[in-house]
């Protein structure tokens, strides 16, 4: 694989290079939207055209990862692991069908990296020069407005059944089943018909955020504007930043300081995030060298676009017996999305949520070459099969025993707003 460095107006070559992939069947494309902190490693980058592939659908699906990661050690490895593999990790089982169609797992080799850094870009393929000639020539086709498409969003739980679920919930709670679970939702839209690329720029617009993803294969799509790290990996240190703790942004800068340090004071919010880090910190431990967890950094404060979010980061030291596979097994599916005791907690989200998370509260990301990785948590995420024309989203959010019904339902409103927004869509009652 040959390497060429070009410079180049990044915005619009970013974009041209986006409608230029979509010609391939894979197609994966993550920005952190100049979010930073010291584990960072990619600003933009883009990978098209699998030489090799990996997927599953039943099986042993870690074992089997292990395996094709073992034959592309040296490689960029894009892909994604549905929530849904917990039943093979735990005894779990998911009654309810898998409408979208997508894999369990998907992972892929690409035959060409495009990275973008400031004014310049990085493409590695066969013939970079080739390659950077025909992005340079795309152009943009005329796209229907999404005003247009007068899509309609239906709620697959209504309030009143969430409620109900709720209260069983908090009864479990109330019976020491469980201390916390996030209880989640499904809003969806059938027969629609729609650009995908075009509701991910959009989306990205919308909701600016640090795991933000574009991932194609064939004709099912992942359109995720996540803000959360699963699990990453950096030389041998593991590093995993729950978010737990959600309010609104202000319509000012003083109201948003309020806000703000409400969030920092709200004892269900910590009490919460307190309990996920405990979580993220009895996970991690079965991977790590003895001694090394550490949540130093706790109840930290991040902004996004249309929310506050309180984020703790927990790291260890990798213990070297252990692949990155089995560190990533060990921890998954993340303890945000569960609920705490894990297992029970994922027990009852099977027996209340009336729909299949599949890819959603699962992860999507990337190994290195340099044998790093870097996995998100596939929230506020859009999810979309362009074949059956079917298109989904869910929300949730952790409920504890001090959580009000009225609020965590508003809550799961709050973070369905941005995808809302994106798609110019009606939610319907």
């Amino acid at each position: 694989m040959a390497t060429a460095v070009f410079q180049v107006d990044i915005q619009l070559f970013k974009r041209k290079a986006l409608q230029w992939a979509q010609q391939f069947e894979e197609v994966c494309f993550f920005q952190s939207n100049g979010y930073a902190d010291e584990y960072s490693q990619i600003d933009s980058l883009l990978a098209v055209q699998a030489t090799a592939c990996f997927t599953a659908f039943e099986g042993q699906v870690f074992q089997d990862l292990e395996k094709f990661r073992a034959k592309h050690p040296h490689c960029w490895m894009p892909g994604f692991l549905s929530y849904d593999l917990k039943n093979e990790i735990e005894e779990l089982t998911t009654s309810s069908p898998n409408r979208l169609g997508f894999p369990e797992a998907y992972f892929f080799i690409p035959a060409v990296i495009i990275s973008f850094r400031r004014d310049q870009v990085e493409i590695q393929g066969l013939q970079p020069e080739t390659i950077y000639n025909s992005i340079f020539s795309t152009e943009f086709p005329t796209e229907p407005s999404l005003s247009s498409l007068n899509i309609e969003v239906r709620k697959r739980m209504s309030k009143e059944a969430y409620i109900e679920a709720f209260n069983q919930m908090i009864q479990h709670i109330q019976q020491g089943d469980i201390y916390e679970v996030n209880l989640c939702q499904e809003f969806y839209a059938e027969k629609v018909s729609l650009s995908p690329l075009a509701v991910y720029e959009r989306l990205n617009k919308v909701s600016p955020t640090p795991f933000s993803c574009f991932f194609k294969i064939s004709d099912k799509y992942i359109l995720s504007a996540s803000p959360e790290r699963f699990l990453a990996k950096r030389e041998q240190t593991l590093i995993s930043q729950p978010i737990k703790g959600t309010a609104p942004r202000g319509k000012t800068t003083l109201e948003d300081k309020h806000i703000i340090d409400a969030l920092k004071n709200n004892p269900k919010e910590i009490a919460e995030n307190v309990m996920i880090v405990d979580l993220v910190r009895n996970d991690l431990t079965r991977s790590a060298v003895e001694g090394s967890v550490k949540a130093d950094r706790r109840l930290e404060v991040h902004t996004f676009e249309q929310v506050h979010q309180l984020i703790s980061t927990v790291t260890c030291k990798k213990n070297p017996t252990i692949s990155d596979i089995t560190a990533i097994r060990q921890t998954f599916p993340a303890g945000s999305m569960t609920g705490a005791p894990k297992i029970s907690a994922m027990k009852l989200c099977d027996c209340y949520e009336n729909s299949r998370r599949g890819v959603y509260a699962g992860t999507v990301g990337y190994f290195d070459p340099l044998g790093n990785f870097d996995f998100n948590v596939v929230i506020r995420s859009l999810l979309y099969n362009s074949t059956n024309r079917y298109l989904s989203f869910h929300t949730g959010g952790a409920i504890t025993i001090d959580a009000d019904a009225e609020k965590e339902y508003a809550e799961c409103l709050l973070k369905a707003s941005a995808i809302l927004k994106t798609l110019d869509a009606k939610l319907l009652e």
